[in-house]
């Protein structure tokens, strides 16, 4: 009896969790959403009016973040929702910034770290944590969305970065950064690295990686990509994200569980 006092109670004070379990799902997910948001940026921006294509981005970015704010709990296809516009709209902000601003690459790789660091570091300075088991309460999505935009424009200055400034190419671009995604599971399976460090490690990493792929499959020949065109990337890369997302809200296989979430609060 006093155990199902003390769970409910703490159900009454803690709100369940608004982000998804970390399971092989939420990677395949996350690095679909990342190329997607990256080729249909791109696309966008190169067919119609860019200035039009940001106001619209950022509107669609509103929305999702309202929606996901307005539910109290995790819903996978609202969350996702916001992750995809997440990363269209950071794309575009990383994109501007070079295009419009004439701000090279690396300068802009530096500024997007910094931003970063700073999103990061606010966030444990004020909560004591960066554990996404930990996202239950307003203040604490807050900061993880700020950094989750962060490292977006981060990872998509990075990936052009190291494709154009760097001359590696996209899919020279896209091995680099597989393997730096690889690093820290295998640094947490073998050598016991920080789980928390090692998530956002991954998670930035998912960033330029996605990117890296998607521009290898859509952008022209002459610039070392295969030629399919952003606009059928955008597209391919939609569709698989609707399946994935559809089958997660369907199986409920990457909600956080309630034994879990009390166990991390204790």
């Amino acid at each position: 009896m006093n155990q199902s006092y003390s769970v409910n109670r703490n159900r009454g004070k803690h709100p369940l969790t608004k982000v998804p379990e970390v399971t092989i799902y939420f990677w395949i997910v996350k690095l679909l959403t990342t190329a997607m948001g990256e080729s249909t940026s791109d696309y966008l921006v190169y067919h119609i009016n860019p200035y039009l294509v940001v106001i619209l981005g950022f509107l669609g970015f509103v929305i999702a973040f309202i929606l996901q704010f307005t539910v109290r709990k995790y819903v996978a296809w609202i969350y996702w929702l916001f992750v995809v516009m997440v990363a269209i709209f950071g794309t575009m902000v990383a994109d501007v910034t070079h295009v419009v601003l004439g701000v090279p690459y690396l300068i802009s790789t530096i500024v997007f770290a910094i931003f970063m660091i700073m999103a990061f570091s606010i966030w444990y300075k004020v909560e004591k944590t960066l554990s996404i088991h930990s996202i239950n309460t307003r203040r604490r999505e807050v900061f993880y969305w700020s950094a989750v935009l962060a490292t977006f424009a981060l990872g998509t200055a990075i990936s052009d970065m190291t494709a154009m400034t760097l001359h590696l190419g996209f899919f020279a671009s896209g091995i680099l950064f597989a393997a730096l995604f690889l690093i820290p599971g295998l640094g947490y399976s073998l050598f016991r690295f920080n789980s928390i460090f090692a998530f956002w490690f991954a998670y930035v990493m998912t960033r330029p990686l996605g990117a890296s792929f998607a521009d290898w499959f859509g952008k022209p020949k002459s610039i070392t990509g295969l030629g399919y065109g952003d606009g059928i990337v955008a597209m391919v890369l939609t569709a698989l994200i609707i399946i994935f997302v559809g089958y997660l809200t369907v199986t409920r296989r990457d909600v956080q569980r309630e034994t879990a979430r009390l166990g991390f609060e204790r």
